[in-house]
């Protein structure tokens, strides 16, 4: 099988590796990187369970291969907190019951944090629209509207 040489940067941090030229992305950071946030659900881009920030932009890394992502600046939900500190979005999510089993939580909280760096003050259905690619089996989908409208609150400083 063919082998890639890429440099990519993820999660503030240069890798370089080989990759299978057929490998995803989603596989190369859950079975080189170990980074298993990265979650495959439907591995059809349907689910949204694997979405990572690409350049600051929601991306379904099982539909891109490792090999497209030479060059690219990506960050996981791993790489989301600093310093220790949850990201707004995720502690808005903890504050506001957005999340139950969590298997859909870390694409729903990169594609909410996509969404306000594009525009900081959503509308609900600005938010819903933002999330419908993002499948949940579990919550309704209502907290974590609110989650992210009260990451939204407190990125702006008005508090939740």
């Amino acid at each position: 099988m063919e082998r890639v040489p890429i440099t990519l940067t993820v999660n503030g941090q240069t890798i370089s590796a080989e990759v299978e030229a057929r490998m995803t992305l989603a596989d190369f950071l859950r079975e080189q990187l170990g980074l298993t946030g990265t979650k495959l659900g439907c591995e059809h881009g349907v689910c949204g369970s694997c979405t990572v920030l690409w350049d600051g932009a929601a991306v379904r890394s099982c539909l891109v291969l490792a090999a497209q992502a030479d060059g690219a600046n990506l960050t996981t939900i791993e790489g989301l907190a600093t310093g220790g500190a949850m990201h707004p979005v995720q502690q808005a999510f903890w504050e506001h019951h957005g999340l139950q089993c969590g298997f859909c939580t870390p694409g729903m909280v990169l594609t909410a944090v996509a969404l306000l760096e594009e525009n900081p003050t959503p509308s609900e259905e600005e938010i819903r629209e933002a999330l419908s690619g993002n499948l949940c089996r579990c919550t309704g989908y209502q907290n974590i509207v609110r989650a992210v409208r009260a990451a939204a609150q407190m990125q702006a400083g008005r508090g939740s």
